[in-house]
């Protein structure tokens, strides 16, 4: 157990944080969403991950997104992959450089425990709930988390027992209300925090 693991199970415990060392995150989409949940993830003490994106940093994506200046150009997994091990350089990575679409996206994701959607495209968004609903997958979506105000509007939704929604379901990112870093997080946050609740009440459930 490294120094950052050490420090998260002060707050878990040995026998949690090595629970939530045993699941597999799948992240589709690591731009404002993906980028800042593998963030709280990690800081909650999982470490296994399959992060799949085809896109480069750019430099309107520092607005919201969890990467740094220097990372302008580089593709957006590797420079999560840096930024998630400064937090804990003994993470398990799984790094896709591809395009998810409705193709690939089941091979992708086959061996995750659960699926944080974090698509722009409202079709890849559907598409990818659609083909995980009906299995035994934790999947946590997003929907309306564009502008400023009223953030108290962004709630956690449990749509089915293994699907959650967040968002306010209504303000869709666009050039009237353009994605900016307090709702987005906001957003990433509340997804990372359903997928720790699950497993802590898992862990109680299963009598770990």
């Amino acid at each position: 157990m490294n120094l950052t693991e050490q420090g998260i199970a002060v707050f878990l415990g040995e026998k949690r944080l090595a629970y939530l060392q045993t699941i597999t995150v799948g992240i589709g989409g690591v731009g404002g969403l993906g980028s800042n949940c593998a963030m709280h993830l990690v800081r909650s003490g999982f470490k296994r991950f399959v992060l799949a994106d085809f896109d480069r940093v750019d430099e309107s994506n520092l607005n919201r997104q969890a990467y740094q200046l220097d990372q302008v150009g580089q593709l957006k997994v590797m420079a999560l992959s840096r930024n998630l091990m400064a937090v804990n350089p003994d993470i398990d990575l799984d790094i896709r450089t591809v395009e998810v679409t409705p193709d690939n996206m089941s091979a992708i994701f086959m061996d995750c425990d659960v699926v944080i959607e974090a698509f722009d495209d409202p079709f890849v968004k559907k598409t990818f709930v659609e083909m995980f609903l009906p299995t035994d997958k934790l999947i946590v979506s997003a929907s309306g988390i564009g502008g400023t105000g009223n953030a108290d509007a962004i709630v956690t939704r449990r749509i089915r027992d293994n699907f959650y929604m967040i968002g306010d379901m209504e303000t869709e990112c666009s050039v009237e209300n353009p994605p900016f870093s307090p709702k987005v997080s906001i957003a990433a946050a509340k997804q990372a925090d359903v997928v720790l609740r699950y497993y802590l009440d898992r862990f109680v459930a299963e009598g770990k």
